[in-house]
């Protein structure tokens, strides 16, 4: 068994820290941080255990981390954690797994697939990417834009949500960013901006560090409600992002 996909996010939470900074679990290796809008910095990290191409993220607002996510080579969201326990798997045998590679080659990438929490609920998940043509520079670093749209649904109770907007990918890093967008989780669509502000490497300033910096007032304290892998297939769904 692969080690790194079997510790819980409230395992990862009680790992030591050092004047508050993000400490990966045993094996495995940070390589970026990520200071975004409303209230979240997320940190990048690899494992050695996990297939080649496999990349985790963590997420962490005011209150501490909140979300944990492993992504394939093609960003396929493989499992995520969340802090109130749900965990959440891909099921095998997609009728159309997302694809990176698809996206980069024809400018769209269409997906539909299903996943399943440990508590037995499933959903379907269906949607795209599609690159605008455009490019952004942020903090440095070249970035193409996207458009995305990708609803979640059950079986028995239908529409869970709906978002849509615009993200950002890195060609070289495989990976998908958060940018603006809107969801609705059954009362209308409301509006969210999770763009990247600072890109933090080894030796930088804040490298690691598990305080956001960015729009923390008192409507953001306790961490976004968002749908996972509702903006990657990337919110970063491939996209469930």
């Amino acid at each position: 068994m692969r080690r790194a996909l079997f510790i819980t996010l409230a395992a990862l939470m009680a790992l030591p820290t050092q004047a508050g900074e993000f400490r990966p679990p045993e094996g495995c290796e940070a390589w970026m941080t990520v200071q975004t809008r409303s209230c979240r910095v997320s940190h990048h990290y690899t494992c050695a255990a996990d297939p080649e191409g496999y990349r985790w993220r963590i997420d962490y607002g005011v209150n501490g981390a909140y979300f944990r996510g492993l992504i394939d080579h093609e960003t396929q969201w493989v499992e995520s954690h969340s802090s109130d326990g749900t965990i959440r798997r891909l099921q095998p045998n997609n009728p159309d797994p997302a694809s990176f590679s698809e996206l980069l080659d024809a400018g769209k990438d269409t997906f539909e697939f299903s996943t399943l929490d440990n508590n037995g609920v499933q959903r379907n998940v269906r949607g795209y990417d599609r690159l605008t043509g455009e490019t952004a520079v942020i903090d440095g670093i070249t970035l193409s834009r996207t458009q995305y749209d990708v609803r979640a649904t059950n079986p028995v109770s239908g529409q869970i949500w709906h978002s849509r907007g615009f993200q950002y990918v890195h060609p070289e890093w495989r990976l998908f960013l958060s940018g603006t967008g809107e969801s609705d989780l059954g009362e209308g669509f409301l509006p969210r901006n999770f763009t990247p502000i600072d890109f933090i490497f080894p030796g930088e300033p804040g490298y690691l560090s598990t305080q956001p910096l960015y729009d923390c007032d008192a409507l953001t304290v306790k961490g976004p409600k968002l749908p996972e892998g509702a903006a990657p297939a990337s919110l970063t769904l491939g996209g469930l992002k």
